[in-house]
């Protein structure tokens, strides 16, 4: 496997849309991506595809996000979604494109990143309950995922005791049904 990760441009488009299809089983990731990478308010993004050789197996994708009681002082992202194609899973290639991620969010001088997802899965790569910590969804997450709601702290200077509030999301994303 000669496998590589590497920031997706607009000729990507397809590609992004069959993993984010084949890997969720639908087309629900796919057409939210698309809306997301298409929302002003979602900018900057960070979109980076995932190959084996020339075949794209997966993605990820992160926007700007906010915190109702930081204003502009504070740099947030949400990851969201993760997406890596069925035969390709349990290989490390969501770790890949997540570090990665995260590599190009330090650099960027990003504080917090926050994902709903799944509650093994994200603490492997840093990430901890916010709801403890004082940082609520855009929606209230369901009876039972209070902790699927995660944060990580990349700032140098430890931001998580800081700061607390309700996070925002580009509006394409300030939907309900994806929390």
């Amino acid at each position: 496997m000669n496998s590589y990760v590497r920031e997706a441009n607009k000729s990507d488009r397809s590609k992004i849309y069959s993993v984010e299809e084949m890997a969720f089983g639908e087309i629900d990731e796919a057409v939210l991506v698309e809306k997301l990478v298409a929302d002003p308010t979602s900018q900057p993004t960070v979109s980076l595809l995932a190959f084996d050789d020339d075949e794209a197996v997966g993605h990820i994708l992160f926007t700007k996000g906010g915190l109702t009681s930081a204003g502009e002082e504070l740099s947030i992202m949400i990851l969201g979604p993760l997406a890596v194609i069925p035969d390709y899973q349990k290989r490390g290639i969501g770790g890949q494109l997540i570090e990665e991620g995260l590599h190009r969010l330090r650099e960027a001088k990003t504080d917090l990143v926050f994902v709903l997802g799944h509650i093994e899965y994200y603490p492997r790569h840093g990430f901890k309950p916010a709801l403890p910590l004082g940082f609520l969804p855009p929606y209230p997450t369901k009876k039972g995922l209070e902790d699927a709601w995660m944060v990580l702290d990349l700032s140098k200077e430890g931001k998580l005791d800081r700061y607390s509030g309700q996070v925002q999301c580009a509006e394409a994303f300030m939907l309900p049904e994806y929390w």
